[in-house]
Order: structure tokens, then C-alpha cells, then sequence
């Protein structure tokens, strides 16, 4: 039997991993980190509700349940062509018929985006976000600005979902506390219509959560630099921050662009929709790597990759087998997500058909809480996996 190697211990990764050995086929996982990151339910950490290691799931554990070999080593250089994979120790991987790449995306840079904080960036930078937010919760007051940007070479390279969801969860934990009133709440984007991807309902119901919780918006003016104390626009105006969450847009990974793969000019990984990339036999990228094809709604998710992983997981087996048949992911595309609030939460939904918003006071708080609870457990085997899911 042929070796796969999969580059990434993300989503993707992950997944793309599980599936192959389910397959009955030897693979080896190369993670930077030994540890397996479930970003969407980070939101809570600045709130102190969970902490990283809550949310982790050892790679060494998945590796031991699903069999499949580990390396933990970030990849430093990557010659596709001839199948070959350099990593930061020196070690060189070359005994591989099939690679797959599942690196995810680095960040844009944006002036002074040393003086930020974001949800989507090292999970360390979570942890922080709790520790400068605690200070302001014991002062008694501040204020607090948190939004996301974009890229403009790539519309679905935003990740807008996790700043929405980190401010009303700030803004429940100060109402809890009773210190609301002291806190100014700011929410903020270059970008004229933040959160269009969801479709115009949500647009309305967004506008109308930002009401009634008394949190601001700036909108529709590109960041010119951010600074200590605040956000500078375009437009010459300045946003005071105490503390500032920004998600800056993805762009494609350094390895990635300094390889030989065909890439976006945003840096991704062009594939076709069974994630092959012409020129390449052999060779996949997946997930945050890839360069989605679609609508302009369309977005970078993690239930999209795992469909990647799951579809290059056949399509790998089947023509290891000389079989004709392979999966697209173009028939799952789509934006799903259950927006948190701290006391409830939104279910979001986005299709070719249109787009839908469902308020879910109370329950969807802990539905978010559970699927995060279901994601950790079943990934190591502990209860089964609901069928596409």
C-alpha cells in the first residue's frame, strides 16, 4: 500500500488523517504543534468560560485511536514536484506517493497589528485576550473594540463569525457582572455592510442586536494603523481602545507561497473541486490552504474542510484502487455556523437559495456548548461520529 503524508493538524488535517486510516491506508500527520486546536469554541476563553487546554485534544492521543504516525515539526519548506517536505529539524520527508496539504493561512499585516489581540490567530493570543480584559473587568471600566477586516484579493478569506460572537459574549459577562454601564462597547470594520456573506435577514438582525445591546459600530472606512490606545481610519477619525480584538483577513501560508504550487493572488493553493491541483498527480490542499472555489458568500469553514478531508480521503483510496470516482466538495458549500451571545445564540445558515438567521435565546448557548463537547469527544473515539457531521 502507498504512504500518504498530511501536511496539518488543524480541522483538515485532522480529519483528512482519520479518514485515510479508516481506508486502511498507511499515513504520517506533520503538525507545528502537538496539539489539535478547536478554534470555534477559543470565543470563550477571554471570558474565562473555557481555557486552551479545555479545548485541545493531544495529537498524540488521536494518533494512538485512529493509528495513524505523528510528527510534530512546523514544515519549512515544501517542493511539491517531487514530493518532498523539509521540516524545521533538518528532516527531510520524501518516501511519500501522496501529500496532502492542510496547512491552513497566515494573516494579513496591517499597521501596528502588534498593538492587537485576535481570537483566530496562536491560541496564546486568547489566553492574553482573558488577561488584559480581566485587568479591564478589576479597574471597573474601559473601553473595548473588536472587529475583523478583509482581503481583498479573496472574498472568502474573512473570518467575521468569532469577532461577532467575542463581543456579545463580553457584553453578557459585564451585564452579569453588573459593570455594563461602565464599559463602551465598539464594534468595527473597513468594510461598508460587515456580515453581508450571511445575507441581507442577517444584516437587519445583526443591526438590531447591536441596539439592544448598546454596542457601537464603525464601519465602511479602511484601517490606516492601529496604535496603543486606538484605531486610526481613513476617513481621519480614531476609535479609543483599551483593548483591541482584530481578525485580520488570511492570506496564503509563507511555505506555501515560497513552494512550487500554483497559487491565488491571495496566496492559496489553486485546486479544482476535488481539491487536485493540475500538474501535480498526487498532490492535494485542503481547507484553509486551498483556494475556495464558489459564490462570492462563500467562506473559509471548518465543516467545509472536513468535507475536503473526508472527499480527498476517497478519492486518494479509489485511485490507489484504479477506481474512476471521485467527490466534490462544490455540493456542500454553503456557511453554517450558531452564533454565540453568551446567554443564546443564532443559527446561521447560507446557500445558492438565500440566507437565514434563527434567534435561539437560551438553548443555542449551550448547543454551541454541546457540539463543542461532541467535537472534542468524538474526534478521540469516545462516542460516535453523527454521519455528516
Amino acid at each position: 500500500m502507498k504512504k500518504v503524508l498530511v501536511l496539518g493538524g488543524g480541522f483538515a488535517g485532522v480529519e483528512a488523517a482519520i479518514y485515510l486510516k479508516k481506508q486502511g491506508i498507511e499515513t504520517t500527520l506533520v503538525s507545528d504543534r502537538d496539539y489539535f486546536y478547536i478554534y470555534p469554541t477559543s470565543i470563550w476563553i477571554p471570558t474565562g468560560e473555557t481555557t486552551k487546554d479545555k479545548i485541545s485534544v493531544p495529537l498524540d492521543q488521536l494518533a494512538q485511536k485512529h493509528g495513524f504516525q505523528l510528527i510534530v515539526d512546523p514544515v519549512t519548506a515544501l517542493e511539491a514536484k517531487e514530493k518532498k517536505v523539509t521540516l524545521a529539524s533538518g528532516r527531510v520527508l520524501n518516501e511519500f506517493e501522496y501529500i496532502v496539504v492542510a496547512m491552513g493561512q497566515d494573516k494579513m499585516k496591517h499597521k501596528g497589528i502588534e498593538n492587537t489581540l485576535s481570537i483566530c490567530g496562536k491560541p496564546e493570543e486568547a489566553e492574553e485576550l482573558y488577561e488584559r480584559l480581566s485587568r479591564l473587568v478589576d479597574r471597573g471600566s474601559g473601553k473595548i473594540a473588536m472587529g475583523f477586516g478583509g482581503n481583498p484579493h479573496d472574498t472568502s478569506a474573512v473570518r467575521g463569525g468569532p469577532a461577532f460572537e467575542v463581543l456579545f459574549n463580553v457584553n453578557t459577562m459585564l451585564k452579569r457582572k453588573g459593570i455594563r454601564d461602565k464599559f463602551e462597547l465598539t464594534f468595527f470594520a473597513p468594510m461598508a455592510k460587515p456580515g453581508q456573506k450571511m445575507g441581507p435577514k442577517a444584516l437587519v438582525m445583526m443591526d438590531k442586536m447591536f441596539g439592544m445591546t448598546n454596542i457601537n459600530k464603525k464601519v465602511g472606512s479602511k484601517i490606516t494603523e492601529f496604535e496603543a490606545d486606538g484605531i486610526r481610519f481613513e476617513d481621519g477619525t480614531k476609535l479609543e481602545s483599551d483593548l483591541t480584538m482584530f481578525i485580520s483577513a488570511g492570506k496564503g501560508h509563507s511555505v506555501i507561497e515560497s513552494s512550487d504550487l500554483p497559487i491565488s493572488d491571495a496566496g492559496f493553493v489553486v485546486t479544482n473541486e476535488y481539491n487536485e491541483i493540475d500538474g501535480f498527480d498526487g498532490v492535494y490542499a485542503i481547507g484553509d490552504s486551498a483556494s475556495l472555489m464558489g459564490p462570492d458568500w462563500r467562506a473559509k469553514q471548518g465543516h467545509v474542510a472536513e468535507v475536503m478531508a473526508k472527499n480527498v480521503s476517497y478519492n486518494i483510496f479509489q485511485k490507489m484502487q484504479k477506481i474512476n470516482s471521485k467527490r466534490s466538495y462544490m455540493e456542500h458549500l454553503n456557511i453554517l455556523c450558531v452564533m454565540d451571545t453568551g446567554d443564546g445564540a443564532a443559527f446561521v445558515f447560507r446557500n445558492d437559495s438565500g440566507g437565514k438567521i434563527i434567534p435561539l435565546p437560551i438553548i443555542g448557548h449551550w448547543m454551541k456548548k454541546g457540539w463543542g463537547w461532541y467535537c472534542k469527544n468524538s474526534k478521540l473515539g469516545k462516542i460516535p461520529r453523527i454521519p455528516g457531521m
